[in-house]
């Protein structure tokens, strides 16, 4: 598949991963709620690039981990978190996953093995929001899209990235830690974001829908970019939908207090 297709398609995963997320249930974690958590996404960059970086043989334990892990978050995210979900929808994580197993390194198999890593980041979205105040998370995934903007522009993401991506563990199983699609190819944070700013609107339907529209946008206009580079920090387009989002929201709350003040 042309790398023009393979990358538009996996842009509009993100955006899909901002409507998917429904009214998510609440967990009982109060007493693990933290700001520091909003560290989280920014720090999941810099710790795995530099683990990969000094320490190769990480790639392939982080592989491992990805294969064990993300089954069973992609099962939580079918049968409870995705609107209208059911929990037999989650019995569709086996299905999919002896397809990315079976059809490694087709195109079916590697659609099987990126929805199962894009709802396994709905669940973990769903984790993190319950533990971290609004604001804060929100700043968080701006830091996170600001990281991964300065590793790109330094050429410090790149190497580390290649060998994340080509690590597999035994037996041609999955390789989850990524995502490969076609001839593009995405980190896990780039859907992990963007199902993060999913689960922040979950309970705001048509904020939630306005940006998922910003986000197919944004990430089809930023992919334009590749006429000029050959990598991009594909977090960004996503913090962007969230600010003008959350601007748009700011602004639309303080109008009626204008006004109010006006007549006066």
């Amino acid at each position: 598949m042309p790398f023009a297709i393979s990358i538009s398609i996996l842009g509009l995963l993100q955006a899909a991963l901002v409507a998917l997320p429904g009214p998510l249930p609440e967990l009982p974690l109060a007493r693990l709620r933290s700001p520091w958590w909003a560290l989280v996404p920014a720090m999941s960059i810099v710790l795995v690039i530099g683990i990969v970086n000094f320490y190769e043989d990480s790639a392939t334990a982080l592989s491992w981990l990805a294969l064990v892990a993300v089954p069973p978050l992609a099962a939580i995210a079918l049968g409870f978190l995705v609107r209208r979900a059911r929990p037999s929808w989650a019995l569709a994580v086996v299905p999919l996953f002896a397809l990315a197993w079976a059809a490694t390194d087709t195109l079916a198999g590697e659609a099987a093995a990126t929805a199962l890593s894009a709802l396994a980041c709905i669940a973990l979205g769903w984790l993190l929001v319950s533990v971290v105040p609004v604001l804060w998370l929100r700043l968080g995934i701006y830091a996170m899209a600001a990281v991964d903007t300065w590793l790109v522009a330094g050429d410090l993401l790149q190497g580390p990235n290649s060998v994340l991506n080509v690590a597999s563990p035994a037996a041609d199983l999955p390789r989850l830690q990524a995502v490969h699609f076609g001839s593009a190819r995405m980190g896990f944070g780039d859907l992990f974001v963007a199902a993060l700013v999913g689960c922040l609107f979950a309970s705001a339907r048509p904020r939630q829908v306005e940006a998922a529209l910003l986000v197919a946008v944004l990430a089809l206009a930023f992919d334009l970019l590749f006429f000029a580079v050959d990598t991009l920090p594909a977090t960004v387009p996503v913090a962007l939908a969230l600010a003008i989002v959350q601007s748009r929201s700011s602004a639309g709350r303080a109008r009626p207090d204008n006004v109010l003040a006006a007549r006066r």
